[in-house]
């Protein structure tokens, strides 16, 4: 309870943690904001909004990718990630992963529902409340599986994948995120470095995603012409791209958990490492195609933020340039590896997300500084090559690979199990396929012309049939829709999104083009 000395004054004075146990003391007693500073909650709360901001751009980036058939159902499952994982965040998810009883590889059920969570300090830092600690890392866990589920791209049933994402965020994410960022956890007690997620985000992501695209095998078509297409929304990757990048500010320099100076580098980091990034993948793709691509812009700034990650809050500055340049070098050439190991990784995840990760976790081993994490006034670390601390490289990679592995492997093992269960198989029907997931899982689309499509489809059958008829009236449609005018049978194509070199005038109109079925 404030005292007659300060109870006037218009601001909150900071006062020590008094030590009480549990959720931290009674409101209703005792003022529980005088422990804290009213502009790290502030500036928490953002950064938790600003990451929260990625998981619809997440959705964007990958429907724009995809084909049109299945574009909603990319956004849908990114939203849905977001809805499932909160609630299991809030149900055990936290308690597993940062409870302040945890142990070595996993923590307990002492915050089940978020028990107790409320105004004690945070496991992490005292700078901030359980409460405020356990939203904004909800958050983290919400975009890892937002991230990994984009593998059932275009041939993933949704149920199945729903309940992944429980399952997946227990058995999977919650032991990563516990050994990498609880003071209890092995890699951590080892001197591990990742300051924001390079493993437990985006490691732990990019290997699930290459298992998950190995367990739903290849697409339909896939190695012919069928799957040989253009992104066909590079707008949504645009504003995809967009809303991760400005999301990411919250991502990075939010885990210095309060408003400083370590933040401000972060957050300085961070935009640096993208710029060079998507630069690095456009120049990359220049030279093969002679084109400056927005898609590779794009990918390039992802791959950059990716990379950048793990030591955005333990670099100096000047070393987000070869963070960004090497993460989108190695991330270009890692998606070739699909090929090679025969796996339909569609969006690239792994390549952008487990090798973005690795990179990054290995550049921090480099450029980790002391100076640098002191710069929150708490952390002391022996920093890495910079400080000479030699043994920080193999540290980092021990933790890397221990996470990417973990990953794969009880993925597998997850979805081996799901697709035993009766009406929980995985891989949609080849019908679906043809048809779309959008149609067949979902029934909306992402564009009203694919409805507009098989109304046109249907009137033309129509005419066709009516042509032969010897009442008039029946045949009154046919002159709209002839080639002549503007909504002929190339005005159809086009609609249908053929693209401006397509040529369809004068051919007979396929079921299977465009939205039912085709490669568009």
């Amino acid at each position: 309870m404030a005292s007659p000395e300060t109870q006037d004054l218009p601001f909150v004075p900071l006062e020590p943690f008094n030590g009480t146990p549990g959720s931290g003391g009674d409101p209703l007693v005792t003022d529980l904001n005088v422990w804290y500073q009213a502009g790290d909650i502030a500036f928490m709360i953002m950064s938790t909004a600003l990451v929260l901001l990625m998981i619809p751009g997440v959705g964007f980036f990958y429907s724009g990718l995809a084909r049109r058939k299945s574009a909603l159902s990319l956004i849908w499952l990114s939203v849905m990630a977001a809805a499932v994982t909160t609630f299991q965040w809030f149900f055990w998810g936290y308690s597993l992963t940062f409870s302040h009883s945890a142990g070595k590889f996993l923590g307990d059920l002492s915050n089940f529902g978020f028990r107790n969570v409320l105004a004690h300090p945070s496991v992490a830092s005292d700078k901030i409340p359980d409460l405020m600690f356990a939203v904004y890392q909800g958050m983290f866990s919400a975009i890892t599986v937002a991230l990994a589920t984009g593998a059932v791209a275009e041939r993933g049933r949704m149920l199945p994948c729903v309940i992944f994402m429980f399952i997946w965020s227990t058995i999977v994410y919650d032991p990563i995120a516990c050994w990498t960022w609880n003071p209890s956890g092995w890699s951590n007690k080892m001197g591990g470095l990742d300051f924001a997620g390079g493993t437990p985000v985006h490691i732990a992501s990019g290997a699930a995603a290459l298992a998950y695209s190995m367990m739903l095998g290849k697409r339909r078509g896939h190695g012919t012409h069928e799957l040989n297409y253009r992104p066909h929304n590079v707008t949504h990757i645009v504003i995809g791209t967009v809303f991760l990048w400005v999301g990411w500010f919250g991502f990075n320099a939010g885990s210095a958990l309060s408003a400083n100076l370590r933040a401000i580098l972060a957050a300085t980091t961070t935009n640096l490492a993208a710029c060079v990034g998507g630069v690095t993948w456009c120049v990359l793709d220049y030279r093969l195609e002679r084109k400056w691509s927005t898609v590779g812009f794009c990918s390039g700034v992802v791959a950059g933020l990716v990379s950048i990650t793990p030591g955005s809050g333990y670099v100096p500055v000047w070393a987000a340039v070869p963070c960004g340049v090497l993460g989108a070098s190695f991330a270009n050439y890692a998606t070739k590896l699909k090929f090679l190991l025969g796996i339909d990784d569609a969006l690239d995840i792994f390549a952008v997300h487990g090798v973005g990760g690795l990179v990054g976790n290995i550049m921090t081993a480099f450029f980790a500084a002391d100076y640098i994490a002191k710069l929150d006034g708490v952390q002391v670390i022996k920093g890495g090559w910079l400080n000479h601390n030699w043994i920080q490289l193999p540290i980092q990679l021990a933790d890397s690979f221990a996470g990417g592995c973990y990953s794969f492997v009880i993925t597998c093992a997850i979805l081996f199990v799901l697709n035993l269960i009766p009406g929980l198989h995985l891989r949609a029907s080849e019908e679906s396929e043809i048809l779309g997931i959008d149609d067949t899982e979902i029934g909306e689309f992402a564009y009203d012309y694919v409805e507009l499509t098989r109304e046109v489809l249907n009137e033309v059958e129509a005419d066709n049939v009516s042509a032969y008829s010897a009442d008039p009236q029946l045949g009154h449609h046919s002159q709209a829709y002839s080639p002549t005018n503007g909504v002929g049978a190339g005005g159809i194509g086009m609609a249908l999104g053929g693209g401006p070199h397509e040529k369809t005038y004068n051919r007979p109109i396929d079921y299977r083009m465009h939205g039912i079925g085709s490669s568009n």
